[in-house]
């Protein structure tokens, strides 16, 4: 019924998404970016996974640079929230002491900033749109995405797409070779009570007003419980169970919790906002040219593009290897975010916000130089992503970074 024609299509408006659409629009490429809901953001605010974790290595060396670095005070522009004040100094050679490089922050006060900085950057949003398939064409090269909304069913077209969905679906949907994972049941919530508003009250430099409140199983799976399969997430019926069976168990939670305030127990602590979408953490993601693999943390690869440190521990860093963007047998296709090609370990620390904003500017730089020259991705020579990065002063190798500690703690 509609047709349009860009020249990059990214697909989900994730963090991923969002980093991938700025790099090409501030290109000056024609960018359309395609979310099924309504705020952009994705598990960091439509999940309520609202913790921007470290850019740093835990030794006060910075690792993350460049949208993801923006994206991180992008989060506290309209909203509470603080970075540790080491990191605020002006940059020099000398590590940062004092707590890591990441902050809390409000979901709804980063919307605001992220529909803000697209605008301003010239991105064509296209929100309550739901990619229903890619657009092929002779030798699996894909060539858009046929997308559904309230004006029917229409088609952008583009030289290159960015799958940033998460779950890798226009890669699958295209015939890419995909690897699914399973997740533990979680769900996380924010919450407020008359004890915590009275706290704040009394403590007027606290930063929120709302509480987390977690149930299920953690990244580890403590806590999940024991008589609940895990789920890969990436089918209609799973996504039903995760979601209500998360539900179920903050709603026996909210029970026994309010029961034990008295009468009065459902007025003094109740949730406030609930996720509006799956919480998963590692679902479906592309088998690609390369992969960031579990075993090569602290490791130099010559096609790396990016760093990722551990958010879960000081020292290991690993480097992002060009071809993990890249998926195999669909050409004009990018990966970025957790669907990107990592592995186990390296899975596990690249699935949350800072790497997924890492690899979606990667993929817009890929993307840019893509149209610039007129090649699909597969065609380009990591050097020539490399040679942009550093432009942008963003390092690649962990000995730009003055890893000394990191290199005593390898292996």
């Amino acid at each position: 019924m509609f047709e349009k024609t860009y020249d990059v299509v990214v697909a989900g408006a994730g963090v991923a998404g969002i980093a991938a659409a700025l790099e090409c629009a501030r290109a000056g490429l024609r960018t359309a970016l395609v979310e099924k809901t309504v705020l952009l953001g994705g598990l960091a605010t439509t999940g309520l996974v609202n913790i921007y974790l470290p850019l740093c290595d835990g030794y006060g060396h910075q690792a993350i640079f460049g949208i993801a670095e923006e994206l991180l005070h992008l989060s506290l522009r309209y909203g509470p929230g603080n970075v540790p004040e080491a990191w605020l100094r002006e940059k020099c050679q000398e590590p940062v002491t004092g707590p890591r490089y990441m902050t809390a922050f409000s979901p709804a006060s980063f919307v605001l900033a992220l529909d803000e900085a697209l605008l301003d950057a010239g991105v064509t949003i296209w929100l309550d749109t739901l990619v229903s398939e890619p657009a092929m064409a002779p030798g699996r090269r894909i060539v858009g995405l046929e997308v559904e909304n309230k004006s029917g069913r229409g088609v952008l077209r583009a030289s290159i797409v960015i799958d940033a969905t998460g779950d890798a679906d226009v890669a699958y949907r295209a015939g890419a070779p995909c690897i699914e994972a399973d997740n533990w049941l979680s769900l996380w919530a924010l919450e407020t009570s008359l004890a915590h508003a009275r706290a704040v009250a009394e403590s007027p430099g606290r930063a929120s007003l709302l509480e987390e409140v977690r149930v299920g199983g953690d990244a580890n799976g403590r806590n999940h419980p024991i008589s609940q399969p895990k789920v890969h997430g990436t089918k209609g019926a799973e996504v039903t169970y995760f979601v209500l069976e998360g539900r179920r168990l903050l709603r026996e939670m909210y029970r026994a919790r309010q029961a034990e305030l008295g009468p009065d127990g459902r007025h003094q602590r109740f949730p406030v906002t609930l996720p509006a979408m799956a919480q998963f953490r590692t679902t479906r993601r592309i088998d690609g040219m390369e992969t960031m693999t579990t075993d090569h943390p602290n490791t130099a690869l010559p096609t790396s593009v990016g760093l990722v440190p551990d958010w879960r521990r000081p020292g290991p860093i690993w480097e992002v290897p060009f071809g993990a963007l890249v998926p195999r047998g669909v050409r004009g296709l990018l990966a970025a975010g957790r669907c990107f090609s990592a592995d186990g370990e390296a899975w596990e620390v690249s699935r949350v916000i800072p790497p997924a904003a890492l690899t979606g500017q990667v993929a817009g730089i890929t993307a840019t130089l893509s149209v610039q020259r007129g090649v699909t991705p597969e065609h380009l020579d990591a050097v020539e992503v490399q040679q942009v990065l550093q432009g942008k002063g963003m390092p690649f190798h962990t000995s730009a970074i003055m890893q000394s500690e990191v290199a005593g703690n390898k292996g």
